[in-house]
């Protein structure tokens, strides 16, 4: 995750299985690579906290060039072909090519799409506070120095009843995620 975050301009902490959820709002996200975006791979069995990669070039409308780190071995791989397998060409099941020279590829790893380091706009409140911090732009003067409070009235929004504290990667986010089944 380090890597991805160095490597692209889409900065996430976390695991990469909780890249998806994290970038809404913020990133937007598509099922389309474009160079440098981050391709986000779902937790599976095998790989439980998912993987990131950043695409470094896109080949045709089914191919893509990556570069990640520490998949299947250590350290950074680089020009790393992956293969969109997905019955209806959206990038949710791919194939990462092998080590090896002779065009192998290996298993189906699902993935949640691809995050766009470009601001989410397609939600209306992000979309309003976006154009409206574009078109007026905090004067400096009016900026409270860090560590000194203004008192005024603010309401504050709570979290429903039993659910403040108590987010989960795997329960927190379950209806942003798209239905991408591999089988």
């Amino acid at each position: 995750m380090a890597f991805a975050k160095a490597a692209s301009d889409v900065e996430i902490r976390g695991n990469a299985v909780d890249w998806w959820y994290k970038a809404a709002g913020r990133y937007a996200r598509g099922n389309a690579p474009e160079e440098g975006s981050v391709l986000n791979f779902r937790g599976t069995r095998r790989m439980p906290l998912g993987h990131v990669a950043v695409v470094r070039q896109v080949v045709n409308s089914r191919t893509i060039v990556i570069d990640q780190s520490h998949w299947g071995q250590r350290g950074i791989s680089r020009d790393v072909p992956v293969i969109d397998v997905s019955p209806n060409n959206d990038w949710s099941a791919v194939r990462v090519a092998l080590n090896s020279h002779n065009g192998a590829f290996g298993s189906i790893y699902p993935t949640y799409g691809f995050i766009y380091a470009r601001p989410d706009t397609t939600s209306n409140m992000m979309l309003s506070a976006y154009q409206k911090a574009v078109r007026n732009p905090p004067v400096m003067s009016q900026v409270q120095p860090f560590g000194r409070a203004r008192h005024n009235s603010t309401e504050v929004a709570e979290a429903p009843e039993g659910i403040a504290g108590r987010a989960s990667s795997s329960l927190a986010y379950t209806d942003d995620a798209p239905n991408r089944s591999v089988r």
